[in-house]
C-alpha cells in the first residue's frame, strides 16, 4: 500500500463491551471514515509537526460481536488493501462471558524479517505470532488483548535504516548522534516499527495497551536526580524528551484512553472542540504538555487501570512518575502511588498489574539493586555513593529493587488483597512485565491466601547478549542471593517483607506471551517463532514454556 494515503493503521486500540477506537496515520489532512455492519463513524484529522492523525470512535455496538470495518479517507477505500492475502480486519467487541484472554510482552526492536534480520535480531515472536492467526488452519483464539510493555521503540539503539534517515537530515557526529533528536525522528521510528505487513494487519485487528520503558525515551530515563541532571546539562536532551513524550501521547497513550477518559484529557479535548475549516494543528500546545509532564510528573497520570471478563488489569507507569528528590525518593511518587492503592482491590479472579520493570527480580538481582540504592544515598559515605551513582548506570541497577519505599508499599498492597483485606481475595496477584530481556516466573512463598506471582516476557524481539545471559542465570543461584543479602544489610537495608524464588525459567528466546483465564487457573504460555525449510519471512509458532497458576485452596 505505498501509494496509500495511510501511513499507519488502522490500529485497533480502546476496546470494550459496546465501542471501539480505531488510530491512524495519514500522508495529508482530510476525513476517515470507519464503516462496519452498514454503520459508519467518522473523524477528521488533526496535526502534530506536519504528520496527519485520527483516532475514529466506533460506538453503538452490541457485546461479544465480531464485525468486519474497512476504511475510507476522502471517500477512497483505504482498508483493507484489494491485494491483500490477509483475512478482513474485524471490531471484536468485548462481553459474554467468555474467559480473558491475552497477549504480553516487551522490547522489540524494528529491523528486516529477512535472513540477516533474523540472524542478528532472532525471529519477531510477534510477526510469528501474527502470521499464525492469519492462517486459513489457525485454532488459536484470538486474544481480546495485546499489552505492550514497554520499549516498542529504542530511541537511543537506532538500527542501520534509522540511521539512515537521521543522516539525510542532520550531522550524525554531532550529539545526538545516532540517537533521535525531535518528532520527526520518531514518527519515523514508529513507521519503522509498525509498517510489516503481517504485524500491521494484526494490529488492525486485535485490540492494544501499551506502556512506555526507558528505550522509549533514553537508557536508565530517570533512573536518579543525579541522571537526571546530566541530562539536562546536555544540549539536545530537551529536544529529547518533549519529542518523546508527544509522540508517545499520539502513538500509545491516545489509544489507551477509554471514551470516558478522553473526554477528561486536556489534550483531546482540544481536538474535540475543533470545528474550523482547517485541521487542528496540536503541536504547540502537545509539546508544551510534554514538558510540562517532564517538569511536574504529577501534572498528569501515563497509568490506567481496566475490568475485563471479571478480571481487573491495572498498568502502571514506572517510570514518568517516579520522585527522584534523595529525600523522598520513589519509583512512585505520592499521587501515583495513592492512585494504584485505591485500585488495588479484591472481588476479581485475577489482579493483573501491568510493570514493564519486574516487580519481583532474581532475589540475588532485588539485593544488589537495594544495597546500590542504599549506598548512592550516602549509607557508605561520599565516595561509595559516586561509586553506587555510576554502577547504577551502568548495568541498570534501577528496579522495583532500587527503590525500597516504593517496593515495600506494593508488597504490602498485594499481601493484602492476597489476604483477603481488600475485598474478597482473587484467586491470583500477578505482575506482568518485560525489560530484562529473559522470561522467568516467580512466586512469593506464602501458605494461605492468594498466589502472589511474576511473569515476565521480554524480548519480543532484541535477544540478550551471551555474556549478559550468563551474568542474570547467576544472580537467581542461592548462593548470589545470600552474598547480596548480606550486603544489603551492611548498608542498613531491612529484609524483604516476604521470600519469593524462581519456580520456572529463566529462558532467552524472543517470545511473546499468551495467558488464559481457564478453569483450571491462569494459563501463562511463552511462544517463539521459528524457521522452518530456510523460509524465513513464513516463521512458524512454537512453544517454549507453558504454566498453569492453580488457585490455592482456601
Amino acid at each position: 500500500m505505498t501509494s496509500s494515503p495511510l501511513i499507519l493503521g488502522p490500529m485497533m486500540r480502546y476496546v470494550d463491551n459496546v465501542s471501539a477506537s480505531i488510530w491512524l496515520e495519514t500522508r495529508n489532512a482530510g476525513r476517515i471514515v470507519v464503516t462496519a455492519a452498514g454503520r459508519s463513524w467518522a473523524a477528521r484529522t488533526f496535526a502534530v509537526h506536519a504528520h496527519h492523525y485520527a483516532l475514529v470512535h466506533v460506538d453503538g455496538l452490541h457485546p461479544n460481536t465480531t464485525l468486519p470495518y474497512t476504511v475510507e479517507f476522502d471517500g477512497r477505500p483505504v482498508w483493507p488493501d484489494s491485494k491483500s492475502s490477509y483475512p478482513a480486519a474485524v471490531i471484536a467487541t468485548l462481553g459474554g462471558g467468555h474467559p480473558l484472554r491475552m497477549s504480553f510482552g516487551s522490547c522489540r526492536t524494528s529491523v528486516s524479517h529477512d535472513e540477516d534480520g533474523n540472524r542478528r535480531h532472532g525471529v519477531d515472536a510477534l510477526r510469528a505470532c501474527a502470521l499464525r492467526l492469519a492462517s486459513p488452519d489457525n485454532d488459536v483464539p484470538r486474544p481480546d488483548l495485546i499489552l505492550f510493555l514497554g520499549d516498542q521503540v529504542y530511541a537511543n539503539l537506532t538500527t542501520e535504516e534509522m540511521q539512515k534517515f537521521i543522516r539525510a537530515r542532520r550531522d550524525i557526529t554531532k550529539p545526538p548522534g545516532k540517537e533521535l533528536a525531535d518528532y520527526e525522528e520518531y514518527a519515523h521510528l514508529y513507521r519503522l516499527a509498525w509498517s510489516d505487513e503481517a504485524n500491521r494487519w494484526l494490529l488492525s485487528t486485535v485490540p492494544t495497551a501499551m506502556i512506555f520503558d526507558d528505550h522509549d525515551i533514553r537508557d536508565d530515563w530517570n533512573t536518579s536526580q543525579s541522571w537526571k541532571r546530566q541530562m539536562e546539562a546536555t544540549s539536545w536532551w530537551r529536544g529529547r524528551i518533549i519529542a518523546g513524550l508527544a509522540s508517545y501521547w499520539v502513538y500509545q497513550h491516545l489509544g489507551n484512553m477509554s471514551p470516558a477518559e478522553r473526554a477528561d484529557d486536556d489534550i483531546w479535548r482540544l481536538i474535540a472542540a475543533h470545528d474550523g475549516p482547517d485541521e487542528l494543528d496540536l503541536s504547540v500546545a502537545l509539546d508544551a504538555f510534554a514538558e510540562r509532564c517532564d517538569q511536574q510528573p504529577t501534572s498528569y497520570r501515563w497509568s490506567y487501570c481496566r475490568d475485563i471478563s471479571g478480571v481487573r488489569l491495572i498498568v502502571v507507569d514506572s517510570r514518568a512518575a517516579r520522585e527522584l528528590d534523595p529525600a523522598r525518593r520513589a519509583l512512585l511518587d505520592e499521587d501515583e502511588i495513592g492512585w494504584l492503592d485505591e485500585r488495588m482491590r479484591g472481588g476479581f479472579r485475577h489482579l493483573l498489574i501491568g510493570t514493564s520493570l519486574p516487580f519481583l527480580l532474581p532475589p540475588g538481582l532485588h539485593h544488589l539493586e537495594s544495597w546500590d540504592e542504599a549506598i548512592s544515598e550516602g549509607a557508605w559515605g561520599k565516595p561509595a555513593a559516586r561509586v553506587g551513582e555510576r554502577l547504577r548506570q551502568l548495568v541498570d541497577l534501577e528496579h522495583w529493587g532500587a527503590f525500597q519505599r516504593s517496593f515495600r508499599e506494593v508488597a504490602r498492597m498485594a499481601t493484602e488483597v492476597a489476604d483477603g483485606r481488600r475485598g474478597m481475595a482473587p484467586d491470583t496477584v500477578t505482575f506482568l512485565s518485560g525489560d530484562v530481556h529473559y522470561s522467568t516466573v516467580s512466586e512469593v512463598e506464602r501458605t494461605s491466601g492468594s498466589r502472589i506471582v511474576q511473569a515476565v516476557c521480554s524480548p519480543i524481539r532484541n535477544p540478550l547478549p551471551m555474556a549478559m545471559r550468563s551474568f542474570s542465570a547467576v544472580l537467581a543461584y542461592g548462593i548470589a542471593t545470600r552474598l547480596s543479602a548480606r550486603l544489603a544489610r551492611s548498608a542498613g537495608v531491612a529484609s524483604p517483607p516476604f521470600r519469593w524464588a524462581g519456580i520456572k525459567g529463566p529462558w532467552f528466546d524472543n517470545c511473546l506471551a499468551s495467558l488464559d483465564d481457564t478453569s483450571a487457573g491462569l494459563t501463562i504460555r511463552w511462544e517463539k517463532g521459528v524457521v522452518r525449510a530456510g523460509d524465513h519471512r513464513h516463521p512458524l509458532v512454537e512453544n517454549v514454556a507453558t504454566i498453569v497458576l492453580e488457585p490455592r485452596m482456601q
